[in-house]
Formats: C-alpha cells, structure tokens, sequence
C-alpha cells in the first residue's frame, strides 16, 4: 500500500517565510532553510516552497533562497513562483528543485504543461490550483473576462469553485475540477490544490472542494488550505487526498510532523515511518 505524504508548505517572500489567512495578512514565520530542515528532522516526506509574491512583480522564485533549501534537505523539494517559461523552470530544477510547481502562467497557456511535460516528464510537473466558492458560475462577469473560457460549462444554480490567479488576487473563467481534469491531461504529474476559503483559518479543508476534484482525475492530488488538527489531515485523505500541505500546524509550532503522523497511523493510513 503506498504511503501518504506528509508536506510542509514554506510560502516565502523576501527571504522569509510568511503565513496569512486567505492569502492576506501575512505575517513572519521564519527563514526558509532553517524551517525545511527541522521538519525535514520530524518526518516530513517532501518540501514545497512557493514565493508568493513572484508573479506579482514579475520575477521567478528566488534561485538562491531555493539552493539554501536544496543544501539542507535530503528529501524532495517541489518550488513554484514565476514561472513562465521552459527556461524558467529549468532555473529552477538547476537550483536543485525536483519538481516545480506553475499556476497562473499554465491557466493563461495550458499548452505549457505539454510542454514542461515533454521537457521534464511529468514527474516534474505540479499544477497548483488556488480555487474558491462560488454559487455559480456566470461566463458574461467580470472575471470571466480574465484569461480563458471554460472547457465546459458549469450547470446553473450549482456549487463550483472558481479557480484563481496571481496568488488568488484574479479569478478566472475555469471551473476547478474541470481545469484539474485538463491538467492531468495534459501532463501534469500531480494537483497542488488549495481552497482559498480555507486558507489559515484552521476550520478544516474543503472536503467537498476536494471530492470534486479528485473524482475527475486519476493523478495524486495535494490538498491545501484550512488545516489545525491532525484528524484534519486524515478527512482530507478520506475524501481522496494522496497527500496533505500543511503550514500554520507547524510554523506556530502546535504540532510536529512526527505527531501528525502518529495521527495519521493510528486512524490507519499508512506513512513512511519517522526515523529517529
């Protein structure tokens, strides 16, 4: 039976880690390659570090907080921000990332997840969704305005979450579990998949968010978004989850990766043992 994965989220801007609600208020959680290593010391079984504020000035992530973080892991390192371009993304997995992780450049041009699959082959691939809840979707708003039109539309009337760009500041025109679909079939080798509702509130993932995606593809998703508790993480594997982002649990030092595992093994979902 494969493991569960446990995977801490380092959001860095300016050389820092930062921790907010629903993608605002941020506020200081430590410095990027210190927080890897200590969880990385717990049990953590990957990293991800995403650079909140790249696409917003127009950057790719910071290569060198990137080659701090590589220098003191042993354990897979998943890096997302600004990344546009092949070239990008090839920067990136230099600095020593093994994945890399792209959302609002692949929305605006999806044919790049072909083409970072082809490239890199899709175990480098991670589409992340920022996506939110919304009665419906009506293509004539504003935001459908955006970047694309849906592949399909959304039934009237019905519960959808619309996905978002540019650290969740732009919606767009796609439905989430509709664009998760295209991703995977595309490349993609996995869904970073975060509810922008949830995001440091503690009140739990969006278990619904994540049925509805995880029933439409076939490759791992990681759920994002909402987490305070261990039992948390195992309603997020319940509800389809082959993996668990988590970040406020442990940056306000409520609980470690080796306690959250603990959780975890005694609920009965299998995770690679912590070793001492």
């Amino acid at each position: 039976m494969l493991t569960k994965r446990v995977i801490p989220c380092l959001d860095v801007r300016a050389g820092r880690v930062v921790k907010g609600v629903k993608f605002a208020n941020l506020r200081d959680a430590g410095e990027p390659s210190e927080l890897a290593a200590m969880y990385e010391a717990q049990g953590a079984d990957e990293i991800v570090m995403l650079d909140v504020s790249a696409t917003l000035e127009d950057r790719l992530a910071a290569i060198e907080c990137v080659r701090r973080i590589r220098l003191a892991l042993s354990i897979p390192l998943t890096v997302g921000g600004g990344v546009r371009t092949l070239e990008d993304a090839g920067h990136l997995l230099d600095a020593g990332a093994d994945r890399v992780s792209v959302n609002s450049a692949a929305v605006q041009s999806p044919a790049m997840i072909d083409e970072l699959a082809t490239r890199f082959g899709t175990q480098c691939v991670v589409v992340a969704i920022d996506a939110a809840r919304v009665p419906a979707m009506d293509e004539n708003d504003a935001g459908a305005e955006a970047l694309r039109s849906p592949g399909s539309p959304v039934p009237p009337n019905s519960l959808s979450w619309r996905v978002s760009v540019r650290s969740g500041s732009t919606p767009v025109s796609l439905q989430a579990g509709e664009w998760a679909r295209e991703c995977a079939a595309r490349g993609a080798g996995e869904i970073l998949l975060t509810s922008i509702d949830r995001d440091g509130t503690g009140i739990g993932y969006d278990l619904e968010l994540l049925a509805s995606v995880t029933s439409r593809v076939s490759i791992p998703v990681i759920a994002s978004g909402g987490a305070r508790v261990p039992v948390d993480l195992v309603a997020a594997l319940d509800a389809g989850a082959e993996a668990v982002l988590v970040a406020s649990m442990l940056h306000d030092r409520k609980y470690t990766v080796a306690e959250i595992k603990a959780t975890l093994r005694e609920a009965g979902r299998p995770v690679r043992e912590v070793l001492a």
